[in-house]
């Protein structure tokens, strides 16, 4: 199952590749029904697409949703059930943001201990109106519920924080931001499956309402429901039949910050000592993406594209910064040279990202794989990146969880 790979110093290291032979998503939107639905949609048009029946998936692993009632808790189980009990293997994952990576690590844990040869991933949501909130009741000891509670910063009162910094510490503008929605809806218009398909432009994106200042409803991601899925595979089980030249996922990150963390990060309200011990070089949302291409043996430079989780189109830029795209502070600049719009050198949400899409929280990551598994395929259509051959996914869950995967072809 491992085979060695020559990295680009002349050294081995150890690959362990899985195949990705199926991808399928719910479309995003405000549909009304339960996340079940959209789980087992997806599931079924992932397994359509590797030419598997349910009946062949040893094991299912489910990205869970803490807002769906008791079944989001347990999605593994959840969506086994509504594909019909067979007997697999199950897993279910929480880890906010980052839950789709968690279940991507997961499954290939499994695949490549030899616990099972093709495995099911499935995220799904049906998210409520508004920004997220933590659940209910009183938990003093929370620091998301802290968050709202004592700090009163909600999710876009946090993305605008991160602003206003880029603005006073890198001379980023309003207009900057602005021409990262209109990139995303220009790319989100050519995708089937995003919720909203329409190009803005930067006006629009000036002219609609002040939601946190200084960025507008239309620099911020909406909530929605949605679903996505894949069907992984042993190198192996995927040779056998007949796919010599899948997809594959090289690396997964799932890293946690180091000590001390220096920036404050919400839902944390406070930052560790550092009076003694001197701060690790670069950011933890750097370190995970450091982490991924360590592990893949490759870098920022041998990209075709990637996928970010732009919860705001300000965090947009600074994810150039954190998957080496550029230097600090240099993201604004890779937007004015439309080097990661479509047709740039490197674009960044060629799916539309959560521009287009809004968060459906544990089926993002796996949604952005699924973007990865088209694109290198070629069948990404009008959106297609020519002859992508690798690419990132990067987001970051609540209380340091780090996500990131590499996919090549």
């Amino acid at each position: 199952m491992d085979h060695l790979a020559v990295q680009a110093d002349g050294r081995h290291r150890v690959s362990a590749d899985i195949a990705v032979l199926g991808a399928g998503m719910h479309p995003w939107g405000k549909w009304g029904r339960s996340f079940v639905e959209y789980g087992r949609a997806a599931a079924r048009t992932a397994l359509a697409d590797a030419g598997l029946e349910w009946a062949d998936v040893r094991s299912i692993v489910g990205a869970d949703t803490v807002r769906s009632g008791y079944p989001g808790y347990v999605a593994g189980a959840t969506f086994a059930q509504a594909l019909g009990w067979q007997g697999a293997r199950v897993t279910s994952v929480y880890a906010a943001c980052a839950s789709g990576a968690q279940a991507i690590g997961a499954a290939r844990a499994q695949i490549l201990a030899g616990l099972a040869d093709v495995v099911l991933v499935v995220g799904a949501d049906a998210a409520p109106k508004g920004f997220f909130a933590p659940a209910g009741g009183d938990r003093p000891d929370d620091p998301d519920w802290l968050r709202f509670r004592v700090l009163g910063a909600t999710n876009p009162a946090y993305f605008a924080l991160y602003a206003r910094r880029r603005m006073a510490v890198y001379g980023d503008t309003l207009e900057d931001f602005a021409q990262v929605k209109v990139k995303n809806a220009a790319a989100g218009a050519l995708n089937p499956h995003a919720r909203y398909r329409k190009p803005v432009t930067a006006d629009e994106v000036a002219q609609s309402a002040v939601v946190a200042d200084p960025l507008r409803l239309l620099d911020i991601c909406a909530t929605s429901d949605g679903g996505a899925a894949l069907v992984l595979s042993s190198m192996d089980f995927a040779r056998s039949r007949g796919v010599a030249d899948p997809v594959r996922i090289r690396a997964v990150s799932t890293v946690t910050p180091t000590y001390p963390r220096t920036i404050l990060d919400l839902p944390d309200i406070a930052t560790d000592s550092v009076t003694a011990v001197r701060p690790a070089p670069g950011s933890f949302r750097a370190s995970i993406a450091r982490a991924a291409y360590e592990e893949a043996g490759i870098g920022p430079g041998d990209l075709s594209l990637a996928e970010v989780y732009d919860l705001s189109t300000a965090l947009e830029l600074e994810w150039y910064e954190d998957i080496g795209l550029c230097a600090e502070g240099e993201g604004a600049k890779l937007v004015r040279e439309g080097a990661t719009a479509l047709g740039g050198r490197v674009p960044v949400n060629a799916s539309g990202g959560l521009a287009s899409f809004g968060e459906a929280v544990p089926a993002q990551a796996i949604a952005q794989v699924c973007e990865l598994t088209w694109q290198l395929r070629g069948t990404a259509g009008e959106r297609q990146v020519p002859g992508a051959r690798a690419g990132i996914t990067a987001n970051q869950g609540l209380f340091g969880h780090g996500s990131a995967v590499v996919a090549v072809r």
